[in-house]
């Protein structure tokens, strides 16, 4: 054997594995796919020259020769338990309170700190893969949770499994676990592939997966693009984390990929909260995701914990109704918002999707549609995940019949025709004139909104109409509208318009944190706007801050400093700023106020659904001013629920902790004191 071979297969191996961590686990490739291609190509010729430098770890060796007669059970150490899981916000509360009172209740150990791990739940197959000193020698699926099936044949097929764990000293034998998985892109090139050989389509990556990973040949399974992810730890030896957390940080240094965007938060409140945030921004993700699942952090407490007979009491699925539907693309059109975003969006053909008619969907941005090819004409899979707006998931490019090309952004705004610019490592284009028309038409519409400055009777249509007519071009003209104005609008009669004014008029004493919220500043949102107004409680004092000291508030950074900076310091900024001070917007943070006391003096109480007379703004509003709390969610320290028609998951939540539920009329009553 020539010595410098086998210095060439070993770096060869060391440089591939090198590469299918930078691809699989970083997600940040070095090299070209047919780059990657020669180095192994290189390798499995060397191999072939000289048999005795196989090893059974090499990168060569994923794929076996012939077929196995039958999958094997594999009986494995620690059950491979499900999880509960819940669709309501309100009952993973309840069972974080659980989890609390059952740690802390023990002996010796008090309130001690609990820290709770958010992971995204994929929607794929649960394996097992058993590595000893370092190299796989099993993989199992789940099966019933005791028994599942060997395909170890096919685990070495997925390039995202290391056959050989990349670090220096390996745990002596370490069962980590996960999900195979697929792409949506994937899922496309493969129904391609299986229409120009005259095979049917795979109706969605679950099933691609489910029966890829049983498949008898391991050629037939290396032909499908699996993929894998690690979450969890079955039977260990060796392996010093003490957490979920460190077992991640462990299994990215070994060379396993992990899902992205786990984080850690000190409490359940706060998790739920990025929680619903993030259901909105799973669009990005190009793969199924179908919840997230929540777990106490530390591996002591998890063990102390325990599990049932099926499931372990240390974490729950936190899982959202996915509706899916496929339709035609009609058209691709932009619209421009308030910060002059311009965002593409599809014009569909009416399809029905979880209760209601979808006509259009957001594309996001311009890099989106590139990515997932998308043209007009095509027939698309849309979803609505947890009833939000729907997105396309991924084009059915094995039923495209049309010739149309890919779809170009616009150079100019559609609006008023200014040259577009993309932000600097970003993907959005924007429209960089403040004064565009629609610009203006969409920050007013979100400085008069409920989350902003609140003002009730001033919605999208009568918005639109004052700026198409000129009685508003800045948020200032809005506090110098008089009656005499509003009258000849459509559908504007004298008492509404009193009314209007009257609604604008009392908008000026919302104070500084709702005015910051409501000027639309780009990374401002009510959080943001809250520490802003604690650290500098006037506009004065904020105007007069420099970046370094915007940046020294706790959560703000130097992004969201010279963000804020920047726009209080523009022309336009100032100019906002003087006319909103003009027109007597009140532009600091008011003395606290003191809670009234009244017949609801400390009681919490929650309101759900649609009541005749109160808007769900007048009732909270209500509860306050009679001394008590409006609460968002149903807990057990909830003294009432106010149930209007259609009430919701809310209403069956109260009803599980035996909160009391009160109609309209029982509401007013004790608002009343009777």
């Amino acid at each position: 054997m020539s010595g410098s071979a086998a210095g060439r297969a070993a770096r060869l191996r060391d440089q591939i594995r090198h590469h299918d961590r930078k691809y699989y686990v970083e997600a940040a490739p070095e090299i070209s796919d047919r780059d990657y291609d020669r180095l192994v190509e290189e390798l499995r010729r060397l191999e072939e020259t000289h048999p005795e430098l196989v090893t059974p770890d090499s990168p060569t060796q994923r794929v076996g020769d012939e077929p196995i007669p039958a999958l094997m059970p594999v009986h494995h150490r620690r059950p491979m338990l499900s999880i509960d899981n819940t669709y309501s916000a309100a009952d993973l509360t309840a069972w974080g309170k659980r989890v609390e009172k059952l740690l802390h209740d023990e002996p010796g150990h008090g309130r001690e700190p609990i820290e709770w791990v958010l992971e995204l739940k994929i929607d794929g197959v649960a394996v097992s893969l058993t590595y000893e000193a370092g190299r796989l020698v099993l993989a199992a699926t789940r099966g019933n949770g005791v028994t599942g099936d060997d395909i170890t044949h096919n685990a070495r097929t997925i390039p995202g499994v290391p056959l050989a764990l990349d670090v220096a000293e390996p745990p002596a034998a370490i069962e980590v676990r996960g999900e195979v998985y697929m792409t949506n892109s994937d899922l496309v090139a493969l129904n391609e592939g299986q229409a120009a050989r005259g095979l049917a389509p795979f109706a969605n990556t679950r099933n691609v997966v489910a029966g890829s990973v049983r498949l008898l040949d391991p050629r037939e399974c290396a032909a499908r693009p699996l993929r894998f992810f690690c979450h969890g730890v079955g039977d260990s030896t060796g392996l010093g984390a003490a957490s979920q957390t460190d077992l991640i940080a462990w299994a990215t240094s070994a060379g396993l990929p992990v899902a992205p965007g786990t984080q850690v938060f000190d409490s359940l409140d706060a998790l739920v909260e990025r929680g619903t945030e993030l259901i909105a921004e799973l669009h990005g993700l190009d793969f199924e995701v179908d919840g997230f699942v929540v777990k106490v952090n530390r591996f002591d407490q998890q063990r102390r914990l325990g599990a049932t007979a099926k499931s372990p009491r240390w974490a729950i699925a936190w899982k959202f109704e996915k509706f899916e539907a496929t339709t035609t693309l009609a058209a691709i059109r932009v619209q421009v918002g308030r910060g002059g975003t311009i965002t593409p969006v599809a014009d569909l053909e009416p399809v029905e999707l979880a209760g209601t008619t979808v006509s259009r969907a957001s594309l996001h941005n311009a890099d989106e549609v590139a990515r997932k090819d998308i043209r007009v004409g095509d027939v698309l899979v849309v979803e609505k995940a947890g009833k939000v707006i729907p997105h396309v998931v991924r084009v059915e490019k094995h039923l495209r019949r049309h010739r149309h090309g890919p779809w170009q952004p616009p150079s100019a705004c559609p609006e008023c025709g200014t040259a577009v610019v993309k932000d600097v490592d970003g993907v959005y284009i924007r429209c960089p004139n403040v004064d565009c028309p629609a610009r203006c038409r969409e920050r007013i519409k979100f400085f008069c909104s409920r989350g902003a400055m609140d003002i009730e009777g001033l919605g999208d249509k009568l918005v639109e109409q004052l700026v198409a007519t000129g009685l508003v071009k800045d948020y200032a003209d809005l506090y110098a509208l008089t009656p005499a104005r509003l009258e000849p609008l459509e559908r504007m009669g004298k008492k509404s318009a009193q009314a209007l004014v009257d609604q604008v008029a009392a908008s000026r004493e919302r104070g500084l944190v709702r005015v910051l919220n409501a000027l639309g500043i780009r990374h401002v949102g009510p959080r943001v706007a809250e520490l802003l107004g604690a650290a500098f409680p006037s506009i004065e004092k904020l105007q007069a801050a420099t970046v370094d000291q915007l940046a020294e508030v706790p959560e703000i950074g130097p992004a969201i400093a010279a963000s804020v900076h920047e726009w209080l310091a523009g022309d336009y900024g100032r100019r906002t700023i003087e006319g909103l001070r003009n027109a007597g917007v009140r532009l600091d943070v008011p003395a606290p106020q003191r809670v009234p006391e009244g017949p609801l003096t400390g009681r919490t109480l929650v309101v759900t659904g649609t009541l005749a007379g109160f808007s769900r703004q007048e009732a909270e509003e209500a509860i306050r001013r009679a001394g008590g709390r409006a609460a968002s969610s149903v807990s057990k320290k909830t003294d009432f629920v106010v149930a209007g028609a259609e009430a919701g998951s809310k209403l069956e939540t109260a009803r599980k902790l035996g909160v009391t539920v009160l109609d309209e009329a029982a509401f007013v009553k004790l608002l009343r004191g009777d």
